[in-house]
């Protein structure tokens, strides 16, 4: 298909007797931001490793924009840029050095290299600190130089690979808007995580991946729909021993004083229960509305959670 950013059809990698990834096809159309979704150790890297080269797939094929990485892999190499998980840098150039000669690699002189490499900078907060050495910088700065030189030749196409592993709070919201910017711009994004508020945040699509298969993949809102953990939590001032039977139409789980009820439509059912409670004298003391994550997807489909 024309429309497609990157195109994996039966893609198989075995590392001696470990079979790494097992026959996943997938598809991500230019300009999606897509999520691979699951717990370290699932095949995430090594698929991503394989659009990018660095990993030879046991079996499979592979296109980037149409072209196949192989027999176009020039052209499929410049149209992507990765952000590893490994950090992967000389300690001891400056940053802004380590940028000019990530450029370099893809034939961009350093004059055409400036304006792009001062850019990149100032958007990720590094500007200030470019005249730094890579082993002067904190673990957050250098996850950012990480997609800074993912970014540097202007590629269609950025992977990131957890890329907000092990940073803080402050920093994975920075980043979070930055990638938000891109996608705007009509970036294809590919992320790799294990982090559900990351993937829920900023996917359309995600794909939950788990021993080397995909499992399934859809919209944030599609996949949540598939399981209904969504619901009411009432609880009641005392122990009232009628509950049930005043709520039998709503089938709720009730333990001493909390009500637990499982509903699609939590706001048209909740009036309706407050008011059958107050009728009869329920005092209520506290409501919460749980809702559906990916954890709850993940878990109903592996029987695990995805930290496991």
């Amino acid at each position: 298909m024309k429309n497609l950013g990157i195109e994996i059809v039966n893609l198989h990698k075995k590392y001696d007797d470990v079979h790494a990834v097992q026959g996943i096809d997938l598809s991500i159309k230019k300009g999606e931001f897509y999520g691979l979704l699951g717990p370290n150790g699932a095949g995430k890297s090594t698929t991503i490793n394989s659009i990018t080269s660095l990993v030879k797939p046991t079996s499979g094929n592979i296109k980037i924009l149409g072209k196949d990485i192989v027999s176009d892999f020039r052209y499929a190499r410049s149209q992507v840029g990765i952000a590893s998980q490994e950090l992967s840098n000389d300690w001891f150039f400056p940053l802004e050095d380590l940028l000019y000669y990530q450029a370099g690699f893809y034939g961009i002189t350093r004059k055409n290299a400036k304006q792009r490499i001062e850019y990149i900078l100032e958007k990720l907060g590094l500007y200030e600190h470019r005249k730094k050495k890579m082993r002067m910088l904190s673990g957050g700065m250098k996850r950012r130089l990480q997609i800074a030189k993912a970014l540097v030749h202007d590629p269609q196409i950025l992977i990131l690979d957890e890329p907000t592993a092990g940073v803080d709070v402050e920093l994975r919201h920075d980043l979070w808007k930055y990638l938000k910017e891109l996608h705007v711009e009509g970036k294809t994004i590919l992320l790799t995580t294990h982090y559900i508020d990351e993937a829920e945040l900023l996917c359309e699509r995600v794909g939950i991946i788990d021993k080397g298969k995909l499992i399934v993949e859809d919209t944030v809102k599609n996949l949540k729909g598939m399981v209904n953990k969504s619901g009411i939590v009432i609880h009641a001032k005392d122990d009232y021993s009628n509950l049930d039977q005043l709520l039998d139409d709503f089938k709720p789980s009730i333990t001493r004083n909390r009500i637990e009820i499982l509903t699609k439509t939590p706001n048209l059912d909740l009036p309706k229960i407050i008011l059958k409670l107050s009728e009869n004298n329920v005092i209520i003391e506290d409501i919460q509305l749980p809702q559906t994550s990916l954890e709850d997807v993940f878990l109903e489909l592996t029987g695990r959670k995805i930290n496991d």
